[in-house]
């Protein structure tokens, strides 16, 4: 490991959750770009005041940030709490405080860190390893449950953790000690190692590339490698899930399509995108971008959530999308925002920022309750029985929470979201030598360099997604002029853009490249964010003869507390389009009564006299905000 003199962070990479080494699209890290309000930046406010100190006091609550001093104390395994990959909790918590250290220089939450990362470190063993489940007495021997038993996947967050601390500080414990931890795996599981195998939760892939790109060490990105070529061969044990479920059933160069656990799946294509990257391995990249193309047209949700199975937490077959028993979990929303975000850089394809748009606000978004207390695991599109309370002192099972819930047994997404919500800006823009890309409309400023040293700040201005205008201003641009590229929604047809002469011309979906501003002047992108119905392919059966109304980017819901009645009394007519009235989007329902019947199959009954009024929806990541009600996206169609 680089000394404290000598670790020295490529300024490409600072402050950025991803930084290829070469792209045709350059990531923008948080020292460039601020989000200064709105949607986004309303939400990383929240993160900071509330998300990340609710996390903490539970882990702490819980034991599982305890297990670390038991380690050191000998108290293992009798006081060790929480699950096999409770440690994975701790090291995301440590990531999400980098990054908002990095975004604001919290003086507390900065002392915070170092305080838990000092914790951490003084569970590490001589050798590198650490883990609180494994390898002591009493317990399994290192390295002996590699299907179930995460010890890979925590030290993948681990590093993740050091990386984020490493492109926000620079040299601190937390790095060093997440290195001397990467240094033991590429020991162990080496190509002389004397363990061969893989993870059952692919993520400690992706960790090693970026420990590769942050200290500039080959040996991490061969051993990420090593890992990714691996998978697909077997080499997991037999499961009743199958070997698809780990991914062992196809190597990830010969795959069409994302199969079995979501998060798994996503970790894994991430961490595929990065080696390719790395490597100018076009044959994987073409690959992974196949088999994310071919998952977004035929195994995402409206709402952009993956993982049509409760059992094995899992994607369906094509078109399997049932709404009631989707199962999108939140981190699987937060992978898809990983592995999309990544392939946008290398592809210029607006598809993929589309996807992230999409997950960012109908998943990530939903997660976390309005006052940063509760959290969803699962996103179903429908919700058949009213939810149930749940205590601010209980725990919940992950997938039982029918309510947002404060903490569960199984806490992967309130941390997940913690950490992505800390790094949002950095999925806003890119540049290249030319110019810069906007891909999230948010409120912001964006300081960067374009090719030659040309400085560029602009400052971004729009109300959106409840406004589709945004301006671009030019506080400095360079003045032998530059290029502003910005993304047209597939949804966004009849987008105009007018530049600073006061020309405006339409706009398709995808991106424009327009003349960027001369300095104070700007640019302004008109975007049609009006209520819109939304037919599913037919193939979709699930909800065949169903519609959904999405607004911009945001996906609409209908709940029971705004209909008087149960959603399943909720018939829709589409002969005109929602109605849009002091800020609600309105459609017209029908409410039909639904009489108990002995039998509930038989000839096709007469239509019950119906009264149909204007019905007001939600937001769906605003869904069951004001208590327990019955929920639906897609609506009979009359």
């Amino acid at each position: 490991m680089p000394s404290s003199d000598t670790l020295r962070v490529d300024a490409r990479s600072h402050g950025r959750p991803v930084a290829p080494s070469r792209s045709p699209w350059r990531p923008l890290g948080l020292d460039e770009v601020t989000l200064t309000g709105g949607f986004w930046g309303d939400l990383q406010q929240l993160n900071a005041s509330t998300m990340i100190t609710h996390v903490e006091g539970w882990l702490e609550r819980l034991g599982w940030t305890g297990n670390f001093d038991a380690a050191v104390e000998g108290r293992l395994p009798l006081s060790r709490q929480g699950r096999e990959f409770s440690d994975s909790e701790i090291y995301k918590l440590l990531e999400a405080m980098a990054w908002e250290v990095g975004r604001t220089g919290d003086a507390d939450l900065d002392r915070r860190l170092r305080a838990l990362a000092a914790r951490v470190a003084a569970a590490q063993e001589p050798d590198g390893y650490i883990g609180t489940m494994f390898g002591r007495p009493g317990q399994r021997p290192r390295w002996s449950d590699l299907e179930w038993g995460h010890e890979l996947y925590c030290i993948g967050h681990l590093i993740q953790a050091g990386v984020a601390r490493a492109r926000t500080f620079g040299d601190d414990e937390i790095v060093r000690v997440a290195v001397r931890a990467a240094d033991h795996v590429c020991d162990v599981f080496g190509a002389d190692g004397p363990q061969q195998g893989v993870c059952g939760h692919p993520e400690i892939e992706v960790a090693l590339v970026e420990l590769s790109r942050v200290t500039g060490e080959r040996r991490y990105l061969d051993q990420a490698r090593l890992f990714v070529e691996r998978r697909g061969h077997g080499l997991l044990g037999e499961i009743d899930f199958g070997p698809a479920y780990f991914q062992d059933d196809v190597p990830v160069r010969e795959a069409t399509v994302l199969a079995g656990h979501a998060v798994r799946a996503l970790y894994l294509a991430a961490a595929a995108v990065d080696l390719a990257v790395e490597d100018g391995d076009d044959e994987l990249l073409g690959a992974v971008a196949g088999q994310v193309r071919t998952t977004l047209a035929r195994r995402t949700y409206l709402t952009g959530g993956m993982g049509a199975h409760h059992e094995g937490e899992s994607f369906g077959a094509d078109f399997e999308l049932p709404p009631d028993r989707s199962y999108s979990e939140t981190c699987a929303g937060i992978a898809s925002v990983m592995v999309n975000h990544r392939l946008l850089l290398q592809t210029g394809a607006a598809l993929h920022a589309d996807a992230v748009e999409r997950a960012l606000y109908n998943v990530v978004a939903t997660s976390p309750a309005q006052d940063g207390k509760a959290f969803y695991y699962t996103n179903p599109l429908h919700q058949r029985t009213p939810g149930r309370e749940v205590a601010a002192d209980e725990v919940s099972p992950r997938a039982a929470s029918s309510l947002r819930a404060p903490f569960f047994a199984v806490s992967c997404c309130p941390t997940n979201v913690t950490r992505t919500v800390a790094s949002l800006a950095a999925y806003v823009a890119s540049v290249d030598d030319s110019g810069v890309q906007l891909h999230q409309y948010a409120p912001a400023t964006i300081r960067t360099e374009l090719g030659g040293g040309r400085a560029v700040e602009l400052e971004v201005s729009t109300a959106y997604p409840h406004d589709g205008r945004v301006v671009v201003r030019a506080v400095q641009a360079p003045a032998d002029g530059w290029t502003l590229t910005l993304r047209v929604p597939s949804w966004a047809h009849g987008a105009q853009v007018t530049t600073g002469d006061g020309t405006t011309t339409d706009a398709a979906p995808g991106y424009v490249a327009v003349a960027g501003p001369a300095q104070g002047t700007h640019v302004v992108l008109d975007l049609p964010v009006a209520a819109r119905w939304t037919w599913a392919d037919p193939r979709v059966d699930a909800v065949r003869g169903q519609v959904a109304v999405e607004r911009g980017p945001l996906v609409m819901a209908l709940e029971s507390v705004d209909l008087g009645t149960d959603v399943a009394h909720a018939v829709v007519t589409t002969q005109a389009p929602p109605v849009e009235r002091d800020g609600q989007v309105l459609v017209p329902v029908a409410r039909r009564p639904l009489p108990d019947v002995s039998w509930p199959f038989g000839p096709q009954r007469a239509a019950s006299p119906a009264v149909t009024d204007l019905v007001p929806l939600v937001p769906y990541h605003a869904w069951a905000e004001r208590g327990p009600s019955t929920m639906r996206v897609w609506l009979p169609v009359e």
